[in-house]
């Protein structure tokens, strides 16, 4: 796949790295923008396996 993107990257070596510099600035910003609220709300972090009397108790130490 990079080796797609970058053979359809126009220009010489120096101008390939600051376009493909850019698109990878692009993508970033796109995920944290839009993609990852959009997942959030959707993944389970309120759905724990442990109940509130097993967190509460103390931790037993070995003898």
């Amino acid at each position: 796949m990079y080796g797609w993107v970058w053979s359809h990257l126009p220009g010489p070596t120096a101008v390939r790295v600051v376009v493909a510099l850019l698109l990878f600035i692009a993508v970033v910003a796109v995920l944290f923008r839009w993609v990852f609220p959009w997942v959030e709300p959707r993944l389970p972090f309120t759905d724990v396996t442990v109940d509130e009397s097993a967190a509460a108790s103390p931790l037993r130490t070995l003898a």
